[in-house]
């Protein structure tokens, strides 16, 4: 979906007019009616008061451009409900809200994050663990949190 369709989407699914938008993200009514015919896009600065006033990630509002992945897990995030939050309630696309919870990380050594992972994939997947291990092992250090330890 292109950004126009999620922005028209959301302000349907809000009940709001483009006036009403408008009011709420401190543009014009024209601004809204451009973003939703697709003749411009959003700012930077719109995007992250769009995202944080309707819960709706910057990567979702882009039509999802980026495959996201946690950072610390492998994990997909495809839908917003799996990506992690900072305190203040705005989007970290950098990981999934198993791995980084409220600012803080859960797991803080890949030993501690294979002996959750590895029974539970191989159990998900009908997989035998230490091939879920040797795969994680090749896959976990190359993922941005784990470099940067």
């Amino acid at each position: 979906m292109d950004t126009k369709d999620i922005l028209f989407h959301i302000r349907q699914k809000n009940q709001l007019t483009q006036d009403e938008m408008a009011q709420k993200l401190f543009v014009t009514r024209q601004a809204v009616s451009r973003w939703e015919q697709g003749e411009t896009v959003p700012s930077t600065d719109i995007l992250k008061l769009i995202s944080k006033e309707f819960d709706v990630s910057i990567n979702t509002l882009l039509g999802s451009p980026r495959q996201l992945i946690c950072q610390c897990c492998g994990m997909p995030l495809y839908e917003d409900d799996v990506i992690s939050r900072e305190p203040d309630g705005a989007f970290n696309e950098d990981y999934c809200k198993w791995c980084y919870t409220g600012g803080t990380f859960v797991y803080h050594s890949l030993k501690e994050l294979m002996d959750y992972l590895v029974p539970h994939m191989a159990a998900m997947h009908h997989l035998e663990e230490n091939k879920v291990r040797e795969s994680l092992e090749a896959q976990l250090p190359t993922l941005n949190y784990w470099k940067n330890k």
